[in-house]
């Protein structure tokens, strides 16, 4: 089924949906908050939240009924907490939408929808999980409230993967560059905002933390000049992804005070790849995360090369009873 054709399916049977909530692991959570950011910054009644899996397990919130959508999501569609999450909100009378890789998964048996989507083929397909959310939040939207900038939305939906192919094809030397640069760092810390702030929190937790064994950190950097910029000094290693949207001055703020103090600082700006001059600026803040996602790929690609450390290399993970 298209996202269309869910939200069509589940509005036939819940006319009255007050809540949606969004329920994953690690950078599948992560995919989802573009959804959520986009719903709770355009519904003006629906209940908008996210939560890690295990929490939802452990302490579901009251507006998960018969009166809400929640959506699950899970690369593999294995991951035990989302699985058990995603029973679990059946079973407190909820829509349940899955977003994996896989048909016929754990999660998606636990579901009453499915979104499957690419991975291997592209830089593009590896966006497919947030693209998908983000369609679907619009869909949801549109179905209970209407929204005005709903065709521009999926013109935006249109053109997305091959912005990010061009962008990636572009962004090839100065991964190569970040490879070089900071292949010995430290620690590194990654900043952004808006609709790409969870992408800050995912590069530094999965790709580097988990997948490079390299000490990393995010912040927002809105809360940058409320305690994290007493740590800027000459050389410390920064990672800024840029906006290209109404959060940019915010980005902006932080770049000129890292340059000030002559930090180590890397920007990924969505502003380069022309992302407002292709998509119409209604909108084009909530494609943020995904360009910038598609890109940094390749930066994670190049870092794991020049260090000789795969990026499926683990110590713990899969290996382990945890």
């Amino acid at each position: 089924m298209t996202v269309k054709e869910i939200v069509s399916a589940i509005k036939a049977e819940r006319p009255n949906i007050t809540a949606v909530c969004f329920v994953g692991c690690g950078a599948s959570m992560s995919e989802l908050f573009p959804g959520k950011y986009f719903l709770e910054a355009n519904s003006r009644r629906l209940h908008v939240s996210i939560y890690t899996a295990n929490e939802f397990n452990y302490s579901p919130p009251v507006s998960v009924d018969e009166s809400a959508i929640v959506v699950t999501c899970s690369l593999s569609g294995t991951t035990p907490e989302t699985v058990a999450a995603s029973k679990k909100a059946m079973e407190l009378g909820a829509a349940v939408v899955s977003v994996t890789h896989v048909e016929g998964s754990p999660l998606a048996n636990a579901s009453h929808y499915q979104i499957i989507h690419g991975f291997e083929a592209s830089y593009a397909e590896k966006m497919e999980k947030m693209t998908g959310v983000l369609a679907l939040s619009a869909e949801i939207l549109n179905a209970y409230e209407g929204y005005s900038h709903y065709d521009a939305i999926q013109d935006g939906l249109s053109k997305i993967y091959g912005l990010i192919e061009t962008a990636v094809s572009m962004s090839l030397p100065a991964a190569k560059a970040f490879a070089v640069n900071y292949k010995d760092m430290p620690i590194l810390y990654v900043m952004s905002s808006g609709a790409t702030q969870m992408v800050s929190y995912s590069f530094s937790s999965f790709l580097m933390m988990e997948m490079q064994w390299i000490h990393a950190s995010s912040f927002h950097d809105g809360e940058f000049f409320h305690g994290p910029f007493e740590m800027v000094e000459k050389d410390v290693p920064y990672l800024l992804l840029m906006n290209d949207g109404p959060t940019r001055p915010m980005d902006s703020r932080a770049l000129t005070f890292l340059q000030r103090f002559d930090a180590k600082v890397t920007v990924v700006d969505a502003k380069d790849f022309g992302l407002s001059s292709r998509i119409d600026k209604s909108v084009a803040e909530y494609f943020n995360p995904i360009l910038i996602s598609g890109v940094l790929r390749i930066y994670a690609e190049q870092l794991a090369i020049i260090r000789n450390h795969p990026l499926t290399k683990r110590r713990y993970m899969w290996k382990l009873d945890y």
